[in-house]
C-alpha cells in the first residue's frame, strides 16, 4: 500500500544541494510542495523547475516551502540549477533532493521496491518520478498529482490547488470546479442550513445539497 491522501508523509532524511535535513523539519509550521523529476538536464523538467523559481514570491505569500527531487546526485543538481536560472531568468532558491539511490522515490511510492538505475540510463528508466505532493502543516499529504513524461506540469494549477487547500483546511467548506481565490465556496453537507447560517451568515441554496457562501475571511 502506497502513500495516500491524509496520511503523514514519511520523515525522511534527505540530502540536497542545500544540505541534509529531515522533511518534517523542513515543513516547520507551514506548507510544503515536493515536486519530483526523473533526471537532471532534461527539457520538460528544466521548464518546470524554471516555472517554480518564477513563482518564488507566491509560495512565500502562502507560507509554503517548495522542494524539488531528481534522481541524480547533488553535484549534478548544482550544475543544472545554472541552466534553470539561465532559462527562467529567476533564482532557483529552493533545495533539490539528490535521490540517486532511489530511496526517497521508493519511500514515496513513485517506484517499485526492486527499481534500480541501469548503466547509461535515461529519464525513461525512472519515468514515474513525476509527482507533485502538497503537504499541510500537520505533515499530512493533502494532494498528489502524477504526470507522464510528455506533459509539462501547470504550476498555475498547483498554485490554485494550494489556495483551495489552504482555504478549506480545517473548515467545513469545499471549492467548486474551476474555483479561484476569492470566489464563493461550497458549504459542507455536515452542516444543516441553520448551522451554516450561524457560521457563515448568508448562504445560497442552489440545490438542497449544493449551498454556497462567501469565502471566509
Amino acid at each position: 500500500m502506497g502513500l495516500r491522501i491524509n496520511e503523514e508523509i514519511p520523515n525522511l532524511e534527505v540530502e540536497t544541494d542545500q544540505g541534509r535535513f529531515r522533511l518534517h523539519d523542513f515543513i516547520g509550521d507551514g506548507w510544503m510542495i515536493l515536486f519530483s523529476h526523473p533526471k537532471d538536464f532534461t527539457p520538460v523538467c528544466t521548464t518546470e523547475f524554471g516555472a517554480v523559481a518564477q513563482l518564488a514570491d507566491e509560495w512565500t505569500k502562502r507560507n509554503t516551502k517548495v522542494i524539488g527531487l531528481s534522481v541524480d546526485p547533488v553535484a549534478e543538481h548544482v550544475k543544472w540549477k545554472a541552466d534553470i536560472e539561465s532559462f527562467s531568468g529567476a533564482q532557483a532558491g529552493f533545495p533539490i533532493i539528490a535521490d540517486d539511490d532511489l530511496a526517497v522515490s521508493k519511500a514515496l511510492d513513485m517506484l517499485p521496491a526492486d527499481a534500480y538505475l541501469p548503466d547509461g540510463r535515461t529519464a525513461a528508466d525512472s519515468a514515474s518520478v513525476r509527482v507533485v505532493f502538497i503537504v499541510a502543516p500537520n505533515r499530512k499529504v493533502q494532494l498528489m498529482m502524477t504526470y507522464p513524461m510528455s506533459v509539462g506540469r501547470n504550476f498555475a494549477e498547483v498554485l490554485r490547488a494550494l489556495d483551495a487547500l489552504q482555504a478549506t483546511y480545517g473548515q467545513p467548506i469545499a471549492t467548486p470546479a474551476n474555483w479561484v481565490y476569492g470566489q464563493d465556496v461550497i458549504v459542507a453537507l455536515s452542516l444543516d442550513d441553520a448551522a451554516a447560517r450561524a457560521k457563515f451568515g448568508e448562504i445560497d441554496a442552489k440545490l438542497p445539497y449544493l449551498r454556497t457562501t462567501k469565502m471566509p475571511a
